[in-house]
């Protein structure tokens, strides 16, 4: 299914790269994604947008906290169709790659939808793994595949690609190598979509609830012109920008409610209310 080049013998490049990958492998166990994932069986990575219902909200005590988690499971599965959405026409003998993978739900999704094959590519072997596991439970094998590889040198046949996502997950890595390699491997007029949160360039300098996410996420959030700047220099033009900043605030308002908090929500609610922080849909061609 998949055309390659050869696979990179070196995956983690560097000492960052290393403790990255070491934070997810670490955190297994982690309820926020486990016990959301758990609702329907699709993993996911990121977070949500839209309005939440808030009768989850009411009635039983004791049901209260499984109705919160199964509300944010859909507003996360909500954006990971969106972002499907904006990927253009998809045939089912395309080949889309997904960045930065996780444990597999967007993926998965692709291939319900388009019928198409798809390749995921984390620096988690334990990511790689239970996305793997996944797709033969399902049986997909034929068509979903996950390989322990970096997104910056993915041993991928040039030209390969009809579309590219990257779900969150830019903040780990160098834009320009980042989108120099995905414009290696799409085909011409091969689509790029991005969802992530970028630091306002126009209040200055992060502040200090970014600084804060930064931290918790072993990150580095990238200014918004940044993404601008690195796509126009690797032949990547946006075709839409969509500001999902005001439609991911409720997802954050809820989780704060839930038994899955982690304190990061005080942190996102405040940069993103405060401006300093923006949650942006970039689609791009590439030509």
């Amino acid at each position: 299914m998949t055309a390659t080049t050869s696979a990179p013998t070196t995956v983690l490049r560097t000492a960052y790269q290393k403790s990255v990958a070491e934070y997810w492998n670490t955190n297994q166990q982690d309820p926020v994604n486990l016990r959301l994932g758990d609702v329907d069986g699709l993993y996911h990575h990121h977070y949500g947008i839209g309005d939440y219902d808030p009768s989850v909200l009411d009635g039983r005590e004791d049901t209260r906290d499984e109705r919160i988690i199964a509300e944010l499971h859909r507003l996360e599965t909500a954006q990971a169709d969106l972002l499907l959405d904006h990927l253009g026409p998809v045939s089912p003998g395309g080949r889309l790659l997904d960045a930065g993978s996780g444990r597999g739900g967007t993926s998965f999704m692709a291939h319900q939808r388009f019928g198409c094959q798809v390749d995921g590519v984390s620096i988690s072997e334990y990511q790689v793994g239970f996305a793997g596991e996944q797709a033969e439970q399902r049986g997909v094998t034929d068509h979903v595949r996950f390989h322990f590889r970096n997104m910056l040198d993915t041993g991928l046949a040039s030209r390969s690609r009809r579309a590219i996502w990257t779900n969150e997950t830019t903040m780990y890595v160098d834009l320009f190598e980042l989108f120099a390699e995905f414009s290696r491997l799409l085909e011409y007029g091969g689509r790029y979509v991005c969802i992530t949160g970028c630091s306002n360039d126009v209040t200055g300098l992060r502040s200090k609830a970014v600084s804060r996410i930064d931290e918790h996420y072993t990150c580095n959030i990238h200014p918004r012109s940044e993404y601008f700047k690195a796509l126009a220099a690797n032949n990547l033009v946006p075709i839409n920008v969509v500001d999902l900043t005001a439609a991911t605030i409720p997802y954050w308002e809820l989780r704060a409610k839930s038994s899955v908090a982690t304190g990061i929500e005080e942190p996102f609610l405040a940069a993103y209310k405060e401006g300093s922080f923006h949650y942006l849909l970039i689609a791009a061609d590439r030509i």
